[in-house]
């Protein structure tokens, strides 16, 4: 497996662990946090493009679709990043509110959306950590 790939699965991995204890430790201030975010044009265009220059650089350093498991799941977040992004860059603010938290049920469902982002850190991470790099 190569270098980049563990490098990102640790990283990835280890960051979605770290804000999934946090969310799920701080459930009100969260979605206070984010309801508040999401009606703030000017913090949601400042989040898309920190979020696009995340997605580009995963993109752009790992677009990789056949090895492990592992080296899929890293593309497909970084892809899925950049997806993220243009929404918070071309939505309207009050479609991306009506989309999260809304269609996507964001206050109902938070312990679901924390969990996906606890295991897949998990994954990610013990992925990362258990490969060598060849």
């Amino acid at each position: 497996m190569s270098s980049r790939t563990i490098f990102l699965s640790r990283l990835i991995g280890l960051y979605c662990i770290v804000i999934a204890v946090s969310m799920m430790t701080r459930r009100q201030a969260t979605v206070e946090t984010v309801t508040a975010l999401l009606q703030n044009p000017s913090m949601m265009l400042i989040v898309g493009i920190i979020t696009l220059a995340a997605g580009l650089a995963v993109v752009l350093a790992h677009n990789i679709w056949s090895g492990s498991a592992l080296v899929v799941v890293v593309t497909l977040v970084g892809w899925i990043t950049l997806i993220k992004s243009l929404f918070f860059l071309f939505l309207p603010p009050e479609m991306e509110a009506g989309l999260f938290l809304g269609q996507l049920h964001y206050r109902q469902l938070f312990y679901m959306y924390t969990a996906i982002s606890l295991v897949l850190g998990i994954y990610l991470t013990y992925g990362g950590f258990k490969s060598r790099s060849s």
